[in-house]
């Protein structure tokens, strides 16, 4: 039983690891009309009309929203490189239970930058710009949000699983 849940929770921490990259690095946050023109951005730069341009301000929200997307990948990648040590040297079950831990913080961070940026959009920019809409990144980050929550769940119920399992019997061939 060990193997499936960690298996599962390795699995979806990979997802998870996979969307946060993608969410974080690519520019489609937020969607909005500027002067006529469409336009995107993300956490690094502002694209109008398909020309794209690094932030030339320096906002608190942009850079705590970064510092805990970076964070939320860096404690993912570590969920899934533990995940995946517990099959490679056999039951490891405090590796197990250091993954899961990894990918419940990965959560919660990414949760933190999300909601940060989330406030600060509605507040500031929907009262700015009449035509806007969060973009597809925003949607992928709560996907690996609810992902990382997920497989984190699922590497502590595969150690709960395995301390509470007695050990097989040993069965001696005569």
């Amino acid at each position: 039983m060990l193997y499936t849940l960690a298996g599962g929770g390795t699995l979806c921490g990979v997802a998870a690891l996979v969307l946060l990259i993608v969410s974080t690095a690519t520019d489609f946050w937020m969607q909005y009309r500027y002067s006529g023109a469409s336009a995107n951005q993300g956490l690094w730069r502002f694209c109008i009309n398909h020309k794209c341009h690094a932030h030339t301000i320096t906002v608190a929200f942009w850079d705590a929203t970064r510092a805990f997307m970076l964070l939320s990948v860096l404690s993912c990648f570590a969920g899934v490189v533990l995940g995946l040590s517990a099959f490679a040297n056999g039951t490891k079950s405090r590796r197990v239970r250091m993954g899961g831990i990894a990918l419940l913080l990965s959560g919660f961070l990414a949760l933190l930058a999300l909601a940060i940026y989330t406030g600060v959009t509605v507040n500031f920019f929907g009262k700015r710009f009449l035509d806007w809409r969060f973009s597809w990144s925003y949607i992928l980050g709560w996907v690996a949000i609810i992902l990382s929550f997920v497989a984190g769940v699922f590497q502590l119920c595969a150690y709960q699983k395995n301390i509470s399992e007695p050990p097989p019997p040993n069965i001696q061939e005569s």
